[in-house]
């Protein structure tokens, strides 16, 4: 049996470590602010798929107090990456695959350049609705199926490999639906055609997703940037078609009113991802001298924001 460590308990690794923990997985929690609580009543699941809870979990406040795993989940938002360098040390064996479930592009790399140039490394894209609503409480909304890729230099498509197919069978176990792809770089611009739209005007208009949609005017600004995401793409041969921008809007019209992970963010008071969702597909983009004037705008209203 594998073991997973969870770094980062909240919205995505609360839930999908908690989901791991319940069909019957060896899990161990890297906990944050929520350690003290979590340690002693566990963790709370109150998910559209039937809620539950775990009395009893692994819960560490320090990685040097954890074993090392046979598969580490990065769970932690970009803006706390730089602790990465400390944590994932401790966690690694020389077989460990390294999963990041993390927002934005390019952020693969930045932990690759942490590794050992041996070190696996997959790329996961999380489609889900999920908070963190209390302490050690987490609320799945709607959706929850992860993309895996494998990330190889410079994002070259790479085969789907029995490794990866032994982890996608633990998830799928877990009741967690997963779907592997050759070609992580593809699968990060179609996630970005959702993110940049929704998690930016969110924040820039204080507006959930149903919202963004009803109004002829802010969906139309949501579609033009799904184009500009679908332009800059193409320039690194990945082809988004508009059906799949048809199929994001129409799932967003249909997803249950939905607070973008950002929005949470910014309510709060915490740092925005701007530089992985937002900075790194404009650098990219200016590299292949294309101009995204909506994104671009996006970018700087964000900037202003999150200070």
């Amino acid at each position: 049996m594998r073991s997973y460590a969870i770094i980062g308990t909240g919205a995505l690794g609360g839930f999908y470590g908690a989901k791991l923990q319940q069909a019957g997985l060896d899990v161990h929690f890297l906990v944050n602010s929520d350690y003290q609580h979590v340690k002693t009543f566990g963790l709370t699941i109150q998910s559209k798929d039937g809620d539950f809870r775990l009395p009893s979990v692994q819960a560490y406040n320090h990685s040097s107090q954890m074993p090392a795993c046979d598969v580490v989940v990065i769970c932690l938002k970009t803006t706390h990456n730089h602790l990465l360098p400390t944590i994932l040390p401790d966690l690694l064996k020389p077989s460990s695959i390294v999963i990041v479930l993390q927002n934005g592009l390019g952020t693969e790399a930045e932990i690759a350049g942490m590794l050992d140039a041996q070190a696996q490394i997959l790329g996961g894209l999380c489609f889900i609705c999920s908070n963190k609503i209390a302490p050690g409480h987490i609320h799945h909304l709607d959706y929850g199926e992860i993309k895996l890729g494998g990330y190889t230099n410079n994002y070259q498509a790479v085969a789907i490999s029995p490794m990866m197919e032994n982890i996608a069978t633990d998830f799928r176990s877990a009741g967690i639906p997963v779907s592997l792809c050759n070609n992580l770089l593809l699968a990060r611009w179609q996630k970005l055609v959702w993110n940049i739209p929704y998690n930016g005007l969110s924040v820039v208009l204080n507006a959930t997703t149903d919202r963004l949609m009803a109004n002829s005017h802010t969906s139309a600004l949501v579609t033009r940037i799904m184009g500009e995401v679908q332009l800059a793409a193409a320039a690194y041969n990945c082809q988004i078609t508009d059906e799949f921008i048809q199929t994001m809007l129409a799932y967003t019209i249909k997803m249950t009113p939905y607070r973008t992970s950002m929005k949470i963010d910014y309510d709060e008071g915490r740092p925005l991802e701007i530089a992985a969702m937002f900075g790194n597909p404009l650098r990219w983009a200016r590299a292949k001298g294309i101009d995204l004037s909506s994104i671009e705008m996006l970018y700087r209203q964000l900037q202003f924001l999150d200070r």
